[in-house]
């Protein structure tokens, strides 16, 4: 049975919520760059890094089409050697432009109004910890689990990661939504049969031309069922 959308804005999905819509997974899913933290200029600095001291040419718009994808993987996709070499480079120079990351407008009162609202939220992410966990802390948001390269399985597009996750938070695939951006979260979501929403405000573009679409974090709210807040969060108020 092919799934049921659910409310507007998107006339399809990808998962198998089988016509509940979104009112029962309570498990909730998000990718880190490009959903909850806009990191593109970070990114831009160190790659260039990479191009300086290892001497490549690839431009940074062939770097960022791979993005979701484990940095090895990507490494090996751009037909590049050393990779471990380019990773520490870029990993040091990510470090040092760390501050010009911003967490993306409305993003830290949607994810206090989903937990509020009794979802159990997380994070499955191909950024190392020691580079994602700062970044998660400046939005303050209950995470109950943060799944990334360094633990077991496979990477995105793999179903691993959304999987260990659900198992952290004890949810089900059939109740459970990821939040992603760009097509290896599309397609993770659905190797894992997860419900998927695309981040309309990320970095990249969906697979098809139907999946359920999110313009702005506000959006969001709207197709999990969950009724925005009036006014902004008091800084810390649910913690």
């Amino acid at each position: 049975m092919a799934p049921k959308a659910p409310p507007a804005p998107s006339p399809c999905a990808t998962g198998s919520k089988h016509g509940r819509g979104l009112e029962a997974p309570r498990g909730l899913l998000f990718d880190l760059d490009g959903v909850l933290v806009d990191t593109r200029p970070v990114m831009e600095i160190a790659w260039r890094a990479v191009q300086e001291v290892h001497g490549v040419d690839v431009p940074f718009e062939a770097y960022e089409e791979h993005l979701g994808r484990p940095f090895d993987d990507i490494m090996g996709r751009l037909g590049l050697a050393n990779a471990e070499e380019v990773h520490r480079t870029y990993t040091e120079a990510s470090a040092a432009a760390s501050h010009l990351a911003q967490e993306f407008e409305g993003i830290t009162d949607v994810l206090l109004a989903v937990a509020a609202d009794g979802w159990s939220l997380g994070v499955v992410t191909s950024k190392p910890l020691a580079r994602a966990t700062p970044l998660l802390a400046r939005l303050g948001c209950p995470f109950v689990t943060v799944r990334g390269p360094d633990g077991h399985g496979r990477g995105k597009p793999a179903p691993d990661p959304i999987l260990l996750a659900l198992v952290d938070l004890g949810a089900d695939p059939a109740d459970a939504t990821y939040v992603g951006d760009m097509a290896v979260d599309q397609e993770a979501a659905r190797r894992a049969g997860v419900f998927y929403v695309h981040a309309g405000w990320g970095y990249g573009r969906p697979i098809g031309p139907c999946p359920a679409v999110a313009d702005t974090p506000r959006q969001l709210l709207h197709l999990l069922g969950v009724s925005a807040p009036n006014g902004p969060f008091v800084e810390g108020g649910l913690l």
